[in-house]
């Protein structure tokens, strides 16, 4: 056993156990030298790569359940001095055109004078059998860049920024990088995805800024205003802002009050009575209202003149309408703007249907649209006619933003959008502003869902304000009824306890687990075997949804637990402690414009390339290449939140239900979760956690004002067209 050396540890990064991207938390196992066994270093490291050298100043401590630990108090990078820990260094991928096999070649050859034979006769590398002269090019302008962000990455180290981050800071402000931190470090959080407002505070402190320096009190308030945007809030009431980012800061109130009289005489934000606004939003709600208010008012031609005849209309369409279907078509045909909404297996689809038949037997072209690609594709398949995502259907792209606005708007007569609750309040506006005068518009959805992950609650506010004709169908057809999945998510909605008797013929179970481990291992083997057994479906076709995103049966643990019992081996890459297979099931977790994926769409890692670090990700047919230092925006998908769930259908869904969950469990997001399934549904949990769900009904009320700015006597500023 070695004695252990007093505060210093150099070590080479092996493996990354764990680390919460959160707050930067990790465990690594490092080689040392004198060691036999791998050290487990433990502290604040985040995206430090494998292969990367540290010297760590800390203490030597002894878990009771991990046993012996390194704890790192400060740490910096250092170039690669020994053989391992040049190949190491070649092979983590910072190097293109070099990965692990390479880089054993190239060591193996030159040993510790690797570095000095790039450095200054990169021609060398041909003694290395197999290189080729491509992969020798790649490698001298990789090399060549390396060189050109020296500097930079010199100087963010010194202020305890990873080389992940240097290297986004770099690709944003390149050779300017240096001049534009040191000027204002806050500003990485507003341009760099990844890089929030706690991490810029920990450069800045670093760089001696005080905590009430105006610039850090100004970005610790738009941090302040995100995280409520996050929350689905609009605006943030003016003493709730100055409070929690008073928490946030830890700054006095003047201070605060200071800053935010400047940035709102700046019009960095906006003052509506006591709300506070980020600019975007205010416009986005203003925006929606008056354009909303102006279809209301306007009188388009009546579609009737004899052509609306629910008889002709069965005969073509095959579907018997009740009355209240026969309503939402009349509605359509006589209303400039509408909203169809309504739980399962009442209809919404088959009336959807009418509508397109009666407005195309009136002459007019139908355009239909649906928020996320999964719910455009059950659009599509649905009605047998091409349905676009919103974005698309806006020809949105990143350079240009949305090409369909006011000045050139939506070529058509009538449009219909699907999956409305998960629209949220800028998205709408942009929506809106590309609807011609003349277009007909009807809005379907949901209300008892949860409403959109973006700002607002448009679709429940539209329905409130009564200003828009709003037909909801409630009676649940026949088949439907042979459901349990529909009758359960009816009665849920109902505020009363869904059938849980189980039984060979139903498609709805409940299996009673109060242990979160025993859980975890059930929700495995279901996957793994129980159901594809039962109902001969690939693990491919089942989805686990879950209410949070941590804990033991939240979805980053489930996802370890399935992608280890579902995909254990193959190709993979490695980023912030988490493994990215081939052939592993995946989310986007932002919008990126640039590749044209957005936050929640599913897709399958197809090829991982070890030597260049990159992978490519199966999106419906549309594949994706991700750099290994992109890959943060993607996370494991086997299990997913309820939330990010929205939008979709599963064949087979498996959600657990337990007392741990507790900070969640709220009606809608069951019942939301249960309606995700369309053949198999198994909640798995304590009654007890069911049976507070469906009595929650506590919703988080979200600030919005929309509601009341659709009222014709509320005040609208002038239009921004810019927004």
């Amino acid at each position: 056993m070695n004695e252990h050396p007093a505060t210093l540890l150099r070590c080479v990064v092996e493996r990354i156990t764990y680390q919460n991207p959160e707050n930067g938390y990790s465990v690594l196992k490092v080689k040392v030298k004198g060691y036999n066994d791998l050290v487990t270093l433990v502290g604040n490291l985040l995206e430090v790569p494998v292969g990367s050298v540290l010297l760590c100043r800390g203490e030597w401590k002894v878990d009771k359940r991990y046993g012996s630990q390194f704890v790192a108090a400060t740490w910096e990078e250092t170039m690669p001095a020994t053989v391992y820990g040049i190949e190491k260094y070649l092979g983590s991928g910072l190097v293109k055109g070099i990965g692990p096999r390479f880089a054993r070649a190239i060591v193996q050859r030159f040993g510790t004078e690797t570095i000095d034979i790039i450095e200054t006769e990169i021609e060398r590398l041909y003694e290395v059998p197999n290189i080729g002269r491509k992969r020798v090019a790649k490698i001298r302008e990789s090399w060549e860049k390396q060189k050109d962000i020296k500097n930079v990455m010199l100087f963010l180290q010194g202020y305890g920024v990873s080389t992940a981050y240097a290297a986004k800071i770099y690709r944003e402000y390149g050779k300017e990088s240096i001049d534009k931190v040191r000027e204002n470090p806050y500003r990485l959080a507003d341009d760099i995805w990844g890089i929030g407002f706690k991490t810029a505070d920990g450069i800045a402190a670093k760089m001696g800024y005080e905590k009430e320096d105006p610039r850090r009190c100004r970005s610790g308030i738009l941090y302040t205003l995100g995280q409520l945007s996050d929350e689905g809030h609009v605006y943030a009431g003016e003493e709730q802002l100055v409070k929690t980012a008073g928490q946030l800061l830890e700054a006095g109130e003047t201070a605060i009050r200071d800053t935010l009289a400047g940035m709102l005489q700046a019009e960095d934000l906006i003052l509506d009575k006591d709300a506070i606004y980020l600019p975007p939003f205010y416009h986005a709600e203003c925006g929606t209202s008056r354009r909303l208010r102006d279809l209301a008012e306007s009188t388009g031609r009546s579609l009737f003149d004899g052509l609306f005849d629910p008889s002709s209309l069965t005969a073509e369409t095959g579907i018997e309408y009740d009355e209240v279907q026969l309503a939402a078509i009349r509605q359509a045909v006589t209303s400039k703007v509408m909203v169809l909404t309504g739980g399962p297996g009442t209809g919404k689809t088959t009336t959807t249907q009418g509508i397109i038949a009666a407005l195309k037997k009136a002459g007019l072209r139908v355009l239909l649209a649906a928020p996320t690609g999964r719910a455009a594709k059950r659009m599509s398949e649905a009605t047998g006619m091409e349905a676009k995502t919103i974005h698309r259907l806006l020809e949105y792209n990143p350079q240009d933003g949305y090409k369909r606005n006011d000045e050139n708007p939506l070529e058509g007569d009538a449009l219909i959008v699907d999956e409305c609750s998960m629209i949220d309040i800028l998205l709408m506006n942009n929506l809106l502003k590309a609807v011609p005068v003349g277009m007909r518009l009807v809005f379907v959805g949901d209300i008892d869902q949860l409403p959109s992950v973006g700002a607002g609650n448009v679709l429940r506010d539209i329905i409130d304000s009564q200003r828009i004709p709003v037909v909801r169908l409630v009676r649940i057809f026949r088949q439907a009824q042979k459901s349990r999945i529909v009758m359960n998510a009816h009665t849920i909605n109902q505020g009363r306890f869904p059938d849980t008797s189980n039984g060979r013929d139903t498609d709805f179970f409940f299996m009673r687990e109060d242990d979160p481990e025993r859980a975890a291992e059930t929700i495995v083997r279901l996957v793994k075997e129980r159901l594809p057994r039962a109902y001969r479906e690939s693990p491919d076709r089942i989805q686990v949804l879950t209410p949070m995103q941590r804990g033991v049966v939240g979805a980053a643990n489930l996802n370890l637990l399935l992608q280890q019992a579902l995909n254990p081996s193959g190709p993979s890459l490695n980023r912030g402690g988490y493994t990215y297979r081939q052939g592993d099931r995946v989310m986007q977790q932002r919008n990126n414009y640039d590749k044209d994926v957005f936050n929640g769409d599913l897709g399958y890692i197809r090829e991982v390339d070890t030597e260049e670090r990159t992978l490519k990700v199966d999106f419906d047919g549309k594949w994706v290449e991700y750099d290994v230092t992109e890959l943060d925006e993607l996370t494991l998908a086997y299990a997913t939140t309820i939330h990010k769930a929205q939008g979709s259908e599963y064949p087979i869904v498996v959600m657990p239900v337990l007392m741990t969950h507790f900070v969640m469990l709220q009606r809608n997001l069951i019942y939301t979760g249960i309606t995700r399934a369309k053949k198999i549904c198994v909640l798995l949990g304590a009654a007890k956690a069911l049976a507070y769900a469906v009595r929650n009904v506590s919703v988080l009320k979200r600030n919005t004002r929309l509601k009341e700015r659709l009222n014709p006597s509320a005040a609208l500023p002038a239009d921004n067209p810019g927004i």
